[in-house]
């Protein structure tokens, strides 16, 4: 819902506010609502841009202060269950907002209060009396928080655009390069710059340290098939919590079974689609949106536009974009802003229950191969198997292929789309919101059976057969497509579409410097 900035210097290096404040403004698109900043002391900044969804009333803004004045938050998320932690804790507040009950609860639990949260969030709450920081991201990632950690400096930033701003100079991490010319993004904390890390998911940072507070491949793994009721239930109260908003709140309507159920279930006015002129899925969203009678806007965008879109996108973020199709979520929820300030999205729907068939099934059936998992799951054409055993070094441990192929599409993978659905929509200043990623409904599911999930041939069995009410035999029955772009048209190459893709995003952001890195790069996979 906002951007956050802090920034401790060295004890002798005085901030410069308009630079501070310069920064800040980078993030503007991720709060429109309000600009707020604060000099903790001489060496400590928090800066912040709001999105105005919960209390929207000015009492508020951020940072904001906790009722005893030692205690000061930024912060980027929503917390779904704030009113009942509000009710359990008996915490008194001057607003209505998730942030003061955050705060309150902070000081009454510590980091403990992360197990009690569920949400997407990012944070950063300082303690004027003792000079503390206490920071902390999601179980799963939804809120991206990259930081920067050298010799006595600290950042923490929700863009890595205004990290790279107060830094000025950045060298490229080679590693976190070939992730991305190979997969298309980047893992393991990893960004396109040495010094600048993506503070890991489900972690917080204490005493100059980071920890973990929720991990994927520590929660319990179930063997038996779950339970129709019970993710009925999970589901649908995901859905509910997602809903909760002092503005008004739509659906992306792809017209496939996740963002249908999702549309469904929240049955709010809005929905929207996107797509080119001849290549969308229009026809399919249209049954959905007619079948709930909602105010449906389908956003064309033209082929020529896409790349100048994609420029603008990188430019402004200071890295390459993931998945193609980010430049239409973008394009999609710049016109939703003028009625919706937040958006339901069905990202999370494949990880849980094996949307991705193809490489699932192989996983099942075979031992593992990291030549198939490349051939199944890569992006740019080329072998680079260094990075691959790189990338999936935490779950070497795991016993079989789809053990390893779950944990990392339901943690690594996922993170990737998360990251892409923020930018976008962000960047349109509109929340999307992913009742998918309710971690309570990730962690029932770890484990379950494979022939659950793809029954007698039928992917997303139990989603089709609990909610069948709400689809169609179109609607099942259809192919997954998800927003497409025809990169090949678009770039008019008979080159690899991916191969390409890339390489424009690394030469937009680059420019002259890029050929010459290319070529040191693959000359060092190819050696």
């Amino acid at each position: 819902m906002c951007g956050l900035l802090f920034v401790q210097a060295k004890e002798n290096q005085n901030l410069d506010n308009n630079q501070l404040l310069e920064t800040l403004k980078l993030m503007s698109h991720r709060g429109p609502n309000h600009m707020g900043s604060l000099h903790a002391d001489n060496t400590t900044f928090l800066g912040h841009t709001r999105l105005s969804i919960l209390d929207t009333d000015k009492r508020s803004n951020q940072p904001f202060f906790s009722r005893c004045g030692r205690y000061c938050i930024i912060y980027n998320g929503e917390i779904y269950n704030y009113m009942e932690l509000k009710r359990r804790y008996r915490i008194k507040t001057k607003t209505s907002s998730d942030t003061e009950v955050l705060l309150e609860l902070y000081i009454k639990l510590g980091p403990k209060v992360l197990y009690e949260l569920n949400g997407m969030f990012a944070f950063v709450i300082y303690d004027i009396e003792n000079r503390e920081i206490f920071a902390a991201r999601d179980r799963l990632g939804i809120k991206p928080l990259y930081y920067y950690q050298h010799d006595d400096t600290l950042i923490f930033s929700s863009e890595i655009s205004s990290v790279c701003n107060l830094l000025k100079t950045q060298s490229i991490d080679q590693i976190g390069l070939r992730q991305y010319l190979k997969l298309r993004t980047f893992f393991n904390n990893r960004t396109l710059y040495n010094d600048i890390k993506m503070f890991p998911a489900g972690s917080f940072f204490s005493k100059g340290r980071v920890y973990k507070y929720w991990d994927y491949l520590d929660c319990e793994s179930h063997t038996t098939d779950a339970c129709d009721e019970e993710v009925q239930h999970l589901i649908e109260s995901s859905v509910n919590y997602r809903c909760i908003a002092d503005v008004p709140l739509g659906s992306f309507l792809s017209g496939g079974v996740d963002s249908s159920i999702i549309a469904s279930l929240s049955n709010k006015p809005d929905t929207w689609t996107v797509g080119f002129k001849d290549n969308n899925e229009f026809k399919w969203a249209k049954i959905i949106a007619d079948k709930l009678e909602s105010k449906h806007t389908e956003v064309t965008l033209a082929e020529e536009e896409f790349l100048e879109l994609t420029s603008k996108m990188i430019r402004l973020r200071q890295e390459p974009l993931s998945v193609p199709n980010e430049v239409l979520l973008y394009k999609m929820s710049a016109i939703a802003k003028a009625k919706n300030t937040v958006i339901l999205s069905g990202e999370g729907a494949d990880e849980l229950f094996y949307g991705y068939d193809r490489i699932f099934r192989w996983a099942h059936a075979n031992t593992w191969n990291i030549k198939m998992f490349d051939e199944l799951y890569s992006y740019g054409s080329h072998r680079d198997d260094e990075v691959l055993y790189d990338v999936l070094q935490p779950y070497s441990l795991l016993s079989n292929s789809l053990e390893k192929v779950s944990a990392f599409f339901q943690v690594s993978h996922l993170h990737g789309l998360l990251r892409r659905l923020d930018n976008s929509s962000m960047l349109g200043s509109i929340e999307a919101r992913v009742p998918f990623v309710d971690h309570r409904l990730v962690e029932y599911m770890k484990g379950r059976n494979f022939e659950y999930r793809i029954q007698h041939n039928n992917v997303k069995a139990p989603l089709k057969r609990i909610f069948s009410h709400f689809l169609t035999p179109e609607i099942i029955n259809r192919p997954k497509i998800g927003f497409a772009v025809p990169l090949q048209k678009i770039f008019n190459s008979n080159k690899n579409p991916m191969d390409n893709w890339l390489d424009f995003n690394m030469s937009t952001l680059l420019g002259d410097d890029w050929p010459m890195l290319k070529r040191e790069i693959f000359a060092g996979i190819e050696s």
